[in-house]
This record gives C-alpha cells, sequence and structure tokens, in this order.
C-alpha cells in the first residue's frame, strides 16, 4: 500500500529530474518560487495572489484557467520541497539568462505588490538570483524597474 502511495506521488506530483525538464514543469518551478514569496512575510494578501495570477498568465501565455490550475498544482508542489534547489536547478537548465532575470523582476513585482518589501522578501529574491546565477548588477536593475529603488 505505501509503495503504491509512493509511486503515484513520484509519478504525479514530483518535478522531473533537472536533466529532463519540460515547460510544464519550468511553469510549476516559477510559480512554486511565486507562491513561496508571497509567503514569506506570512501574510498571505489578494494584491500578491492577484500579481502571480497575472505574472503567470502573462509569462507563460496561458488562459485564466489554466493558470488557476498550475497555481494549485504549485502550492502542492511548493508544500513538498525541501529546498529552492529543486525549482532553481531546473530553471537554471531551462532557462536563458534574460529569461531567469524575467523571473527575479517578477519576484520583485510580488515583493512589493502589497506596497511594502518586507526583509524576508528581499532576502529570497537575492537568494534566489544568487541560485540563479543572476549578476548582482542585474538584480538591482530589476529592483528598480520594479519599485524605484
Amino acid at each position: 500500500m505505501l509503495n503504491q502511495l509512493k509511486l503515484f506521488f513520484d509519478k504525479h506530483m514530483a518535478l522531473a529530474s533537472p536533466d529532463q525538464f519540460t515547460d510544464e514543469n519550468l511553469h510549476l518551478a516559477c510559480a512554486a518560487l511565486f507562491i513561496e514569496m508571497m509567503m514569506m512575510d506570512d501574510k498571505i494578501q489578494i494584491e500578491e495572489q492577484d500579481m502571480i495570477l497575472e505574472r503567470v498568465k502573462n509569462m507563460f501565455s496561458l488562459s485564466l484557467q489554466e493558470a488557476t490550475e498550475l497555481i494549485a498544482s504549485a502550492a502542492r508542489q511548493r508544500e513538498l520541497a525541501t529546498d529552492y534547489f529543486e525549482f532553481t536547478s531546473l530553471i537554471n537548465k531551462g532557462f536563458t539568462q534574460e529569461q531567469k532575470i524575467k523571473l527575479i523582476k517578477s519576484l520583485w513585482q510580488i515583493a512589493y505588490a502589497d506596497g511594502q518589501l518586507n526583509e524576508y522578501e528581499e532576502y529570497m529574491v537575492r537568494k534566489i538570483a544568487d541560485l540563479l546565477h543572476v549578476p548582482h548588477l542585474d538584480f538591482i536593475k530589476a529592483k528598480v524597474q520594479v519599485n524605484g529603488g
């Protein structure tokens, strides 16, 4: 019985291994990081939820229903994750440098969506930028573009 449950979760819930990525898994990884950003200050704000939905729809050219389903799947995946590496390693293999910078900009947009930047939110963006090998200059430029500083 336990083996059957494990097989089910391995098959249906886990991200692909870093060597076998798909667009769907890349989108899932990004959405999971977006949700993590929203949860970083321990407050779920409607503005942050709306920003995540907008970013997912626009970044991946999804319908409202597809974006909503992706976010729900990403929330489940985020709960199973032990750290950011499973998401960032996939993104590192599947995204160009430009796409990684856009992802960092999206994280800033979510962090600022409620009108305030929490120190934990800033730490998370910095940590993800480091894990994605985004240069500090691009990290700062993205922040300035989103909020002017």
